[in-house]
């Protein structure tokens, strides 16, 4: 296969406000696919990229060893199968003790993520109740291990949790996961992790093209925006409307958790290809959404609601992934193809301090399918790195190591909870983002 080839540019800029001590901005790295690159193959690319948060969906040792002292900051997920297991005090201290303690300190674990959209997902009606035990116990075999300041622990939950989220003011909580949803909410309070939300403007354009502007849907800055009539604050763009609306539901639902609580974005992204009535799913508008969260996150800004409160989101997704089941959409997410070449030239801009692995000041850039010079340094323009000046680290790749990975059904075993990996991490166990098109918005 090709090499792996990189193209982006980084030019510093005045720091972004809010931005310099956690990075705002992630991706998501998925791996449901067969032809996909090593896992060490994925932190050099990062660290071209300048995103030091990666969220994962699994707990794939091969995966944890790869971004060992690379300084990049992991949200690992605890897959759904796992979540009986780990909703006993015994199977989650086992769980921890296997899985994260080995892995720290060199591999950074932030935060684990308990399922992916279990309420709303197919198995919810099998899943939901264990959810909350789940985190509870893994909470507590961390703090039992003095890891619970460094690790916490949540939920990511998609925006089919919601009844309305028209306008945001008047959203609230489907009133049949509010007996579930109300626990968690205290949860977060207490242990003081974010509530999770995978959101899609997409989504919502794509069931309602007509209802929805594309430019209020793209987040584009140009757009006048639209005006909550109930509140009266603004909203320039469907995304900041979407947190807001969670905000409120979660206020509606529990008071005190509405003040300890915040909402970070666990996944958005636009597709950029997807069946015929898919509407909206090109590069060219892909490019426009995805450079636009990144301008969006890189200002440090919060919602309207929650203007203090700097946005936090994880872009999906690092690569397709042609194993996803689905639409055309669910397999056209990434920003680069599995042989890294990008899928569609986009510029954006970085928060200062976006990496923990020292990498600069923050800055802009360009992923692009050229490899020509296009500047003078850090002062100066862009840089490039192409198949003729591509990082070191990506030298030598080979067909064998970035080609075929065997898949494994996890549902038969108990994943780590503990199904067997290679020593090579040949065998992988992945996780899809099961649900997004409940998602809605205004």
């Amino acid at each position: 296969m090709p090499p792996l080839i990189l193209v982006m540019a980084a030019l510093l800029l005045p720091p972004a406000a809010d931005a310099t001590s956690s990075a705002l901005l992630g991706i998501n790295y998925g791996r449901v696919g067969n032809n996909l690159p090593p896992a060490n193959a994925v932190p050099p690319m990062l660290s071209s990229l300048g995103v030091g948060r990666v969220r994962l969906y699994d707990a794939d040792p091969a995966t944890l060893r790869a971004f060992a002292n690379t300084g990049v900051e992991l949200v690992v997920g605890v897959p759904d199968e796992c979540l009986a297991a780990v909703s006993t005090p015994s199977g989650a201290a086992s769980w921890v003790r296997s899985v994260v303690q080995p892995a720290l300190p060199a591999t950074k674990i932030a935060v684990l993520t308990v399922g992916n959209e279990v309420l709303t997902g197919a198995n919810s009606s099998s899943l939901s109740r264990s959810l909350l035990p789940a985190m509870q116990c893994l909470h507590d075999a961390l703090a039992q291990l003095g890891l619970d300041k460094q690790v916490a622990v949540t939920t990511a939950h998609n925006l089919g949790v919601l009844a309305t989220s028209y306008p945001p003011s008047s959203a609230y909580f489907r009133k049949d996961l509010l007996p579930l949803l109300c626990p968690i909410l205290d949860f977060h309070a207490r242990t003081g992790s974010p509530f999770l939300v995978n959101a899609y403007p997409y989504f919502a354009y794509a069931e309602d093209p007509t209802g929805v502007e594309l430019e209020y849907a793209l987040l584009e800055p140009t757009y006048a925006g639209v005006a909550d009539p109930s509140s009266g604050l603004h909203y320039p763009n469907l995304l900041v409307a979407q947190v807001d609306a969670v905000y409120h539901a979660i206020a509606a639902a529990n008071t005190a958790a509405a003040r300890a609580v915040e909402v970070r974005v666990s996944e958005t992204g636009w597709p950029s290809a997807g069946d015929a009535n898919e509407t909206g799913a090109t590069p060219q508008n892909a490019a426009r959404y995805n450079g636009n969260v990144m301008r969006l996150v890189a200002d440090g800004k919060g919602t309207p609601l929650r203007p203090s409160v700097a946005l936090r989101a994880y872009m999906f997704a690092l690569f397709n992934e042609n194993m996803k089941p689905g639409p055309t959409s669910e397999r056209n997410y990434g920003l680069f193809k599995p042989d890294g070449t990008p899928v569609y030239e986009l510029s954006y801009r970085l928060p200062k301090d976006n990496t923990n692995s020292g990498g600069g000041g923050g800055g802009s850039g360009t992923i692009g399918g050229g490899g020509e010079y296009n500047g003078h340094g850090e002062d100066g323009g862009y840089y490039s790195i192409s198949a003729s000046a591509k990082p070191a680290e990506c030298q030598g790749i080979k067909e064998h190591d970035a080609g075929l990975v065997d898949m494994v059904d996890t549902s038969s075993c108990s994943s780590m909870c503990g199904c067997p990996y290679d020593d090579d991490g040949i065998v992988i166990v992945s996780r899809s983002s099961d649900g997004r098109k409940e998602a809605s918005g205004f």
